[in-house]
């Protein structure tokens, strides 16, 4: 099927989207085993259990779970803030959270500790920026919070997003009024699977949304999941890539195949530069990232940084490309912003 495509569906019990272009599966959303831990998104009023100054930051209570705020080391034990989980947890290890609370809404981020209304740079058309952040300042009327146009707001009616503006800032208003309470409390889940596709996958435009039972196993998306629990990833002339996730970090090891050419190794290595986003991305896969790339010539490694850093730029997951090792491998860092597909997590 051509053109973007949104598929809202479940798997088991648990809600779940898939985001489709051309056929390709390009995003995936699942929500959580009732048993897991808090994800990015969720704000707590949090108590601080106990600062720990050589990690430079604080353990935290969050309503039947352990945070760790980094930067908190200076806070009191029994002090009250809020926090809102920045990533995903290890197993075993505590939830990270930050003190730099957003409410992200379809439209537009509200920040209320950093005033201003900002407009999302991919806007690039100068009146448009400008009425988007007159409106913005409008519905604000002086309300002593900062507001960020997302890149979606480009294409929404003045109607609809003064109504997103203002339920998302009376959000806002409500949660943080409530960082005063007694103890440590859940006061808003992050979103569920739909939601999220709702509110993050609005650019590009979809063409089409489906929402009927059975989407995924008639759109190919059922295929899609099993296929990213198997660590081989085949690319083109026959080369493949073996993504293997271990508690420590996310090995990456790039084979040729049967090319035995001189180029064999550089392209090879360029395919594997191209697909690793998206399949880091929809197996759910973040933290330290060590490539073992195909052998080539030393002097072939900046044309692979550059199809690296193009490959990475267009992906929605903050990474940050750290360079080679000693060893030849190449390292990267990548934010942990959902939890790690399971074969646990498919029908």
């Amino acid at each position: 099927m051509k053109g973007n495509v949104i598929v809202l569906d479940h798997l088991g019990a648990r809600r779940a989207a898939a985001r489709l272009t051309d056929g390709r599966l390009e995003d995936l959303a699942i929500d959580p085993a009732e048993d897991a831990p808090p994800l990015p998104g969720a704000i707590f009023r949090a108590v601080i259990d106990r600062p720990v100054k050589g990690q430079g930051g604080a353990f935290v209570k969050l309503d039947g779970a352990m945070g760790f705020l980094r930067g908190g080391s200076a806070r009191r034990p029994g002090d009250r803030l809020l926090v809102q989980v920045s990533g995903v947890a290890e197993p075993g290890k505590a939830v990270p959270v930050t003190d730099r609370v957003l409410y992200k809404s379809r439209y537009v981020i509200v920040t209320p500790n950093a005033p201003g209304v900002n407009v999302a740079r991919s806007i690039r058309e100068e009146e448009r920026r400008a009425s988007l952040r007159l409106l913005a300042e409008d519905v604000l009327d002086g309300a002593d919070t900062g507001l960020i146009l997302r890149s979606a707001a480009a294409q929404a009616d003045e109607d609809t997003l003064r109504e997103d503006i203002s339920e998302t800032l009376a959000l806002a208003m409500a949660v943080q009024a409530d960082a005063e309470g007694e103890g440590s409390a859940l006061l808003l889940d992050a979103p569920d699977a739909h939601h999220l596709a709702w509110r993050d996958w609005s650019d590009p435009v979809p063409d089409e949304i489906v929402t009927d039972p059975g989407g995924f196993e008639r759109h190919g998306v059922l295929d899609a999941l099993h296929a990213l629990v198997d660590p081989q990833v085949s690319l083109s002339g026959g080369a493949s890539v073996f993504i293997e996730p271990t508690r420590a970090l996310v090995a990456v090891d790039v084979n040729t195949g049967r090319d035995v050419s001189p180029a064999a190794g550089l392209k090879a290595n360029l395919a594997a530069a191209r697909a690793l986003p998206r399949q880091l991305r929809l197996r759910g896969l973040g933290g330290q990232i060590v490539v073992d790339f195909a052998p080539m010539p030393k002097k072939d490694r900046k044309q692979l940084e550059q199809s690296l850093r193009a490959a990475f730029r267009a992906d929605p997951v903050e990474t940050s490309l750290v360079g080679w090792t000693p060893l030849g491998h190449y390292e990267l860092q990548r934010k942990r912003d959902r939890a790690s597909l399971r074969r646990s997590d498919l029908p």
